[in-house]
């Protein structure tokens, strides 16, 4: 008894089936074959096999879906139609439990025949086919797949019977990318989740769009990126973009890449409603604040840089002065301790300083004068440039007593 225990035990680490058949379907397959045999035939056994909740019968599918569909053309009545529509749903709910990859080309065709380009399909049998083709793993065809859910987003309609046929459609394009996760299905999921569907439709991709982001891994930055990059993209669908990597799991390394392209969006985009400039304005101050937490993207580093020092400078030099852009500026140049970012700090602390020699100069220069000595404090830098800018700030008789302090203090904590 003892050895047979571990016998059995062995067998199961081995991935081995110990008692476990594939069910003999060889009588239903006969039958299924048989000559003559009609579209309601066909039907019966295949609810009867359904109904038996078999597994392990992969085959047993692809045979029936092969001869379903060579048998097609004979099964063209009308009072065969529901028959029809019966079988193929049988069969294909049976290849995605199997997750039958070899099917994906018979699975292909069927989503052919009941396309609701053809006035008979309602979009039903096409959704479920769509369904199966994620289900199977056919990554071959996820370019076909994208094909068809990008030619539903570009087809918007106030026909309520056709909007209503391809919104029973959409949901299987949607399952059947997300399942498959390749690269090509993330645009039309995220043009789809913000498209001009119904909410509950656009909910299903949004959901599935986190999961392929989450799914795809360090790739996703290189998708993201270029869709942010696409000038035909709109803004609405370059900030959802954004939003929903921010949000996700993906890499690090992938969100600063994106948030580099983020930053340079909100400026190459131009907003022409009052959504549309508070998304730019979103995605700017998320681009940043996420270029302060996980660093500047080496592919995009002097592009980085020129658009905080540009964000910086708008922010100064408006009417109303943007203290909070300059704050998180400042703040992001600090936490990233690069040599650009450095020069970067001490090029605005330059500038503080010519505006007090020669003016204007007021409350509002003298308050980002301490921020930016308290950020460049914070870097520990020991640029020569800098060092130099303090002593002279420190030793000029511009400066209050209380300010020149401020400045010793900086030269402190860089440890002169």
């Amino acid at each position: 008894m003892k050895r047979t225990t571990i016998f059995i035990v062995i067998l199961l680490l081995t991935g081995m089936t110990v008692f476990a058949q594939a069910p003999d379907m060889s009588f239903y397959t006969e039958e299924y074959n048989r000559s003559g045999a009609t579209v309601f035939d066909l039907q019966d056994i295949l609810l009867v096999v359904s109904n038996e909740n078999f597994t392990g019968i992969g085959e047993f599918y692809q045979n029936a879906i092969t001869v379903f569909i060579r048998n097609l053309p004979n099964f063209s009545g009308s009072n065969q139609r529901v028959a029809v529509e019966g079988a193929a749903r049988l069969i294909l709910r049976g290849l995605a439990a199997e997750k039958h990859n070899p099917a994906a080309t018979d699975i292909w065709y069927l989503i052919q025949y009941f396309d609701i380009a053809h006035q008979q399909n309602d979009g039903y049998l096409m959704y479920e086919a769509l369904v199966a083709m994620g289900q199977v793993g056919a990554k071959e065809y996820a370019y076909n797949i994208a094909e068809i859910l990008s030619g539903f987003n570009a087809r918007a309609t106030t026909n309520q019977e056709l909007k209503s046929q391809i919104q029973r459609v959409v949901p299987g394009a949607v399952n059947a990318l997300e399942a498959l996760s390749e690269p090509i299905g993330v645009k039309p999921i995220l043009i789809a989740s913000a498209g001009w569907y119904d909410t509950d439709i656009r909910d299903i991709a949004s959901s599935a769009l986190i999961n392929i982001i989450n799914a795809l891994g360090e790739v996703i930055g290189d998708i993201i990126d270029e869709i942010m990059r696409d000038p035909f993209n709109s803004i609405a669908i370059k900030y959802k973009a954004w939003e929903e990597l921010l949000h996700s799991n993906a890499p690090d390394t992938a969100k600063a890449k994106v948030a580099a392209a983020a930053l340079e969006a909100s400026y190459v985009a131009i907003g022409s409603t009052p959504d549309s400039m508070n998304q730019l304005r979103f995605m700017r101050m998320e681009s940043i604040d996420t270029i302060r937490v996980l660093g500047v993207h080496k592919d995009h580093s002097d592009a980085v840089y020129a658009y905080l020092e540009r964000t910086y400078r708008e922010a100064f030099e408006t009417a109303n002065r943007d203290f909070e852009s300059i704050i998180r500026v400042a703040n992001t140049l600090s936490a990233v301790k690069s040599d650009e970012a450095v020069d970067l700090l001490t090029q605005f602390l330059r500038q503080i300083n010519v505006r007090r020699q020669s003016g204007p100069w007021g409350t509002s220069e003298r308050d980002i004068m301490y921020v930016l000595l308290q950020v460049i404090a914070n870097t520990r830098t020991q640029s020569t440039q800098t060092v130099q800018l303090l002593r002279i700030m420190q030793s000029s008789s511009n400066y209050t007593g209380a300010e020149q302090n401020w400045v010793r203090n900086t030269l402190s904590a860089l440890g002169f």
